[in-house]
């Protein structure tokens, strides 16, 4: 049996990799609280500008590797495909309360994201 904050994490999971931005934020509380390599963010607006650009410009494909979970907690760990890395390994640890994720602590490598942007503003960094 599935615990209840991994069934919303990998539904959560499965819409943002599915570039369902709309689907994925309906599992997103107001108030969130995410913390990522980047820093932290609140609230879904920040939240929204935060995965937005990754899902939607980036991402080419996402295979899931594990997770687990309790009644108000849980691990995914993936890898995903994107523009910029071929091969870009992250971990979500997430807490569900009432059917919404209200934390989120991101891991993720920034290094390719920010090598890309650079080559993109064409400063030559490869």
């Amino acid at each position: 049996m599935t615990s209840p904050a991994l069934q919303i994490a990998l539904a959560y999971h499965r819409a943002w990799t599915g570039k369902d931005l709309e689907a994925a934020m309906a599992f997103i509380a107001d108030d969130i609280v995410l913390d990522a390599p980047a820093g932290r963010l609140t609230g879904i607006q920040a939240y929204r500008q935060f995965l937005g650009p990754f899902a939607e410009q980036f991402l080419i494909r996402a295979e899931m590797i594990a997770g687990f979970g309790d009644d108000s907690t849980a691990l995914l760990m993936y890898d995903t495909e994107t523009i910029p890395a071929k091969s870009a390994p992250a971990a979500e640890y997430l807490t569900v309360r009432d059917g919404k994720i209200v934390y989120n602590r991101f891991i993720f490598d920034r290094l390719p994201f920010e090598e890309f942007q650079r080559r993109q503003a064409g400063d030559g960094v490869r």
